[in-house]
């Protein structure tokens, strides 16, 4: 899961639930408009920073970017990368691009690379969102610039499913209970690993982090900078400390934020995750009781089962919505999990929830929407499908179904709520019919400079233990604590976090490590 994602439902949960400002209603526009292509390209390449890592790459990291006007004032381009880095004189793919420049040219340090996680959110939309990603400071001096990493948005999109196919994948039930419905779910696991080899092809093999962070590091060239500077959040951690591990020589300021361990295996890693969503929901459910008449209990424990209720109801009669699609089980959850990534969302998760405590699924079945990128037309990215694509190449470890129930136990121990969905989900990647080409790394980025890992104390999608143990995996990692709600830690009202990234990013100060804010 993205905080792109998540900027974009507080935005449309500000249109659904009251009035919207110019500002929200500029982040959803999107209103290209091509223009004559700008100089290029904009930093003069150091000495060395185009000097490719093997000769056979050196057309690749010997280009130059060509920008143009899109989005009503952002500039984009696209970056020619190998498909298999093993073939570099093989066939090729584009990544797009996007660059919000820097407010003050006159102050300019040079460009940061942002990635918002999923894996398979755009990057190029959370660049255009710089303004709700930064703060001023740094906006002011950086050129933020987004890619779409290969396989994902306009970057050599993976395909697995059609748009209806993916409705019925995302609304069935995660949580089969039934001897029909765990076949319906078993059918649904190899429809989708067979699908990507179906309607990718070779594509299908070659969308894995290490490949990911391998065309960084031509972006990075192509941009004319001698060392990265990155800002990566959730799964942008993983992205960014791989890229660490690869290129260790060509880390400037890297920030990881909202950590990602790399260290435990699937299943733990799942574990970890069920617990961090429960944990979450415990917080909103607690925050619902002491503002008074809560409506879904008087006790923490009994808004927290009033909710379980819901989706069981809903398990058994899906719930009518203002569209031609019902409330599904699957949707029902998706939606109550997207609002817990911030403290932000809360009142919009109450009001989704009370509506469907009273029959209308409508509001949940948006939340759920904007979680896989589906609009009212259609999906908007294939970012449901890249993050399936994505993670099973990096880590193909499953179960068959006949193992789920003997991990039941832990799983609902860890949350009674979501638990058995998380064991379900250990099942997910045993429908993958290829494999990766990049061998498996024990990430440690030895010889890098500072790399500062963010960690919030509540963080539903990444827990904080993740940021402790990736910063101890690290060797030059610096752990920066924030003691909160809600995923990430930088521009989300703490100060000493806010303070700590930017005087990193800004002026190369390290943080203290085990900085608590």
């Amino acid at each position: 899961m993205t905080m792109q994602r998540a900027m974009v439902l507080l935005v449309v949960l500000t249109l659904v639930l009251g009035s919207v400002g110019v500002a929200a209603l500029a982040l959803l526009a999107d209103d290209r408009d091509p223009g004559a292509p700008t100089a290029a390209p904009t930093t003069t390449p150091a000495p060395g920073a185009t000097e490719a890592p093997d000769a056979a790459l050196a057309p690749f990291y010997g280009q130059r970017l060509t920008w143009e006007t899109c989005r009503g004032g952002d500039l984009c381009s696209v970056l020619e990368v190998p498909l298999d880095y093993r073939r570099p004189r093989g066939e090729t793919i584009e990544l797009a691009l996007l660059k919000v420049p820097a407010a003050d040219p006159d102050r300019r340090l040079g460009s940061i690379v942002v990635n918002p996680g999923g894996p398979g959110a755009p990057g190029t939309d959370y660049a255009a969102s710089a303004s709700s990603v930064f703060r001023q400071p740094v906006l002011d001096v950086y050129d933020v610039v987004g890619f779409d990493p290969r396989g994902t948005g306009s970057s050599a999109p993976v395909d697995c499913l059609s748009d209806d196919e993916l409705d019925s994948y995302v609304a069935q039930d995660p949580d089969p209970d039934t001897d029909a419905e765990t076949a319906t779910y078993g059918d649904w696991v190899d429809r989708l690993g067979r699908g990507c080899a179906e309607r990718s092809g070779d594509l299908a093999a070659h969308v894995t982090t290490v490949e990911a962070a391998r065309d960084i590091d031509v972006l990075r060239a192509a941009l004319g900078e001698s060392a990265l500077t990155y800002y990566g959040a959730s799964y942008g951690t993983k992205l960014g400390a791989t890229y660490a591990d690869l290129f260790p020589d060509r880390v400037g300021r890297l920030v990881l934020d909202g950590a990602v361990d790399l260290s435990i295996a699937s299943r733990e890693l799942s574990l970890q995750q069920a617990e961090g969503f429960e944990t979450a929901l415990r917080a909103y459910a607690g925050a619902c009781v002491d503002d008074g008449d809560c409506f879904l209990g008087d006790t923490v424990d009994a808004a927290v089962a009033r909710i379980r209720q819901l989706l069981d109801r809903v398990d058994v009669a899906p719930l009518p919505t203002d569209s031609d699609r019902d409330l599904e089980v699957g949707n029902a959850f998706y939606g109550i999990v997207l609002p817990l990534y911030s403290p932000d969302f809360w009142g919009a998760l109450g009001a989704g929830l009370r509506a469907a405590i009273d029959g209308d699924g409508t509001l949940l079945l948006q939340f759920s929407d904007l979680y896989v990128s589906r609009g009212r037309e259609g999906y908007t990215d294939n970012s449901a499908e890249a993050i399936y694509a994505i993670n099973c190449l990096d880590d193909p470890w499953s179960i068959p179904p006949g193992e789920v129930p003997a991990n039941l136990a832990d799983f609902e121990r860890a949350s009674p709520t979501f638990g058995s969905v998380f064991a379900w989900g250990l099942t997910n990647c045993g429908g993958m019919q290829v494999e990766s080409s990049e061998p498996p790394r024990e990430v440690r980025a030895a010889g890098a400079d500072p790399i500062v890992v963010v960690g919030t104390t509540r963080d539903p999608a990444t827990p904080y233990q993740w940021a402790v143990h990736l910063a101890e995996q690290l060797e030059s990692g610096v752990l920066v604590s924030r003691d909160g709600d809600g995923h990430t830690g930088y521009n989300v009202g703490n100060d000493c976090v806010d303070d700590a990234v930017e005087g990193y990013l800004l002026d190369g100060a390290v943080p203290d490590d085990g900085l608590t804010c």
